[in-house]
């Protein structure tokens, strides 16, 4: 949709150099399930997939010198459950774990080969799995509180493949990715200490084996929480793994639309920020941040949306939040030319 919004497109290019889509690389809309039956029928079983939904925002990228984070390959959510059966039918039975496996890298073989082939350099970094650690319903032999369900639905992956499931997604991609592609591991909630503990973990297994590059660490945070303090531990202990931090799907909203509330809202940005300038490296800190992505560029972008955590107002107009995020950053840089 945002294609079709030169005002918004326009300035995107103009203030950032990467993007994510926010749900058309999820499998969901890659997966092509007719086409995947034929295979079965005709083929060698591999899963079918359509790139029709990523293609022109990729071709976008690559015509403006914009990179892309790609999100997600593996997900528990919007995978579709045809994907993980029996005649890739929706009623069928689940597969072995064999068979899963197999799909799993024929999926993110096709995926990454199509992305790198036709749009090389487009897309420098990939969300390989997400959202995989469950401190309190998890599986406990796993090491890593492996997620085993979503508010009761069975998380499919886990379903078919087990816990092994996170540690195959990230040995494919990095089979398939090219040299200069990262590979993170992408969550929710990273600061709470049950959660910050299984995520160091995996991480830390994942990177003595050198399967990943990076932790992405969703930030949907509000005015007043988490403490900073909390924050800055975190990515603190994670800088302890010698891995590349990215802060993904910034989003910190408001209560109440008043110009007092977006004025508290811009503080909370300007803080955040200045405290990621003290953790990373470039501010004599332990953490190597490459990255900050925003969760949407303006608020109410479409109708039904009513997301106020952004930059930018409904009319494209910069809001106390993109003042205090630029002034930091500016102020930043002129440190560090000095």
């Amino acid at each position: 949709q945002t294609l079709n919004m030169p005002e918004y497109m326009a300035l995107c290019k103009e203030q950032f150099n990467s993007c994510t889509m926010t749900n058309l690389m999820k499998s969901c809309y890659i997966l092509d399930q007719n086409g995947s039956k034929k295979n079965l029928e005709n083929g060698d079983g591999s899963p079918a997939l359509k790139f029709d939904n990523i293609d022109p925002t990729l071709q976008w990228c690559q015509e403006n010198g914009m990179k892309m984070r790609g999100h997600t390959l593996v997900w528990h959510t919007q995978a579709p459950e045809w994907f993980f059966r029996e005649g890739y039918d929706d009623g069928g039975e689940y597969v072995g774990k064999e068979v899963m496996l197999a799909r799993m890298e024929s999926y993110i073989a096709q995926l990454l080969t199509h992305v790198q082939e036709n749009y090389p350099g487009a897309v420098y970094c990939w969300d390989v799995v997400n959202e995989a650690v469950d401190p309190d319903n998890g599986d406990k032999d796993s090491g890593f509180m492996c997620r085993r369900d979503n508010n009761g639905t069975p998380n499919p992956w886990y379903e078919t493949i087990g816990p092994d499931y996170v540690k195959m997604a990230f040995t494919y991609a990095r089979k398939y990715a090219a040299e200069d592609v990262k590979l993170f591991y992408n969550d929710f909630n990273t600061y709470m200490s049950a959660k910050r503990t299984a995520i160091y973990n995996l991480c830390e297994s994942l990177n003595e084996e050198g399967l990943i590059d990076g932790i992405g660490m969703q930030g949907y945070w509000g005015i007043s929480y988490p403490g900073l303090d909390v924050l800055d531990g975190t990515i603190r202990r994670f800088a302890k793994l010698d891995l590349e931090i990215h802060i993904t799907e910034l989003s910190i909203g408001v209560d109440e639309e008043t110009e007092e509330q977006f004025k508290k809202q811009g503080n909370a940005y300007k803080n955040v920020f200045n405290m990621l300038l003290k953790a990373d490296t470039a501010g004599g800190g332990p953490a190597n941040i490459t990255n900050v992505t925003f969760f949407g560029l303006k608020d109410h972008y479409r109708d039904g949306d009513k997301t106020n955590s952004r930059l930018f107002d409904k009319d494209y107009q910069p809001k106390p939040a993109y003042d205090a995020v630029v002034s930091i950053l500016k102020s930043a840089a002129k440190r560090i030319q000095e």
